[in-house]
């Protein structure tokens, strides 16, 4: 079966087998790196792109007052049946980040695992900063990580830039086996990731459920010079770039292809 991802990219088996294939994500260096934004900054805090609650519901659990946005509904399901099961109550919203409307407004906005970059038309990034800027309190600050696809071969190696991989987990309930056949290729003109992925469930040996999810293009590469500038169009000031996740923050490097921008909302603006 292939998956049209027209509307909203994670669902079908993408969604179902999303946790499991990603396995324990306790001790991931963004936990840490959020936690230490919420110490510094405050709250309240709204996860952008909070899919099935990695951090959303950790957060919640230790009492951090955080909301969740994502444009899957499937994704969203699955958040809500992780929350029923600890006992937890979260606010979630079914949206788009460039279409953000929501009541209230935060003093922390993150957008972990570099959910920005699935914006592809050119208009939707610079909508979804100003949703962002407005959303904040003012003196609040906006959080997104981003990666500069590729940088480590397109700046010493000749073309074509393409990679396949794969990863397989075994689903408890049953013992089946479930297998994530991943390609890629990217264009560095463009700044585009094309992607394919390909699901299986094998029981018993049998493949019980396959299906095929293209996106092309999937994900939008961004340099530092590019991230920053997001940031300044957008109105925000005291703008910093950290190096990945490390903590005590570091400022990142230039040849750094993981990198971390945190700007400020004006004190003096209200929305």
């Amino acid at each position: 079966m292939l998956i049209s991802n027209d509307d909203y990219e994670y669902r079908g088996l993408m969604a179902e087998m999303w946790d499991l294939l990603r396995g324990d994500t306790s001790q991931w260096e963004d936990r840490f790196f959020y936690l230490e934004c919420v110490r510094l900054y405050g709250q309240p805090v709204l996860d952008v792109g909070c899919g099935t609650g990695r951090i959303l519901l950790d957060f919640l659990n230790q009492g951090i007052d955080i909301d969740g946005v994502d444009n899957s509904p499937e994704m969203l399901e699955l958040l809500r049946r992780k929350a029923a099961q600890a006992n937890l109550q979260p606010r979630i919203y079914q949206q788009v980040m460039e279409g953000l409307s929501l009541t209230r407004n935060y003093q922390l906005i993150l957008v972990p695992s570099s959910s920005f970059q699935l914006l592809l038309e050119p208009e939707k990034p610079a909508q979804a900063m100003q949703r962002f800027y407005e959303h904040l309190i003012p003196g609040g600050r906006l959080v997104m990580p981003f990666m500069d696809l590729w940088k480590l071969d397109y700046e010493k190696l000749p073309p074509p830039y393409e990679s396949s991989w794969s990863r397989e987990k075994v689903r408890q309930s049953d013992g089946a086996i479930v297998r994530r056949t991943s390609s890629a290729r990217y264009d560095p003109e463009s700044q585009l990731e094309h992607t394919e992925e390909f699901y299986e469930i094998i029981l018993n040996g049998n493949v019980v459920a396959a299906e095929r999810h293209r996106k092309s293009p999937a994900t939008r590469s961004y340099n530092q010079q590019q991230a920053v500038e997001l940031y300044r169009q957008a109105g925000f000031e005291d703008i910093q770039m950290y190096k990945e996740f490390k903590f005590p923050f570091q400022p990142a490097d230039p040849e750094d292809f993981v990198f971390t921008i945190i700007g400020k909302k004006s004190e003096g603006i209200s929305t």
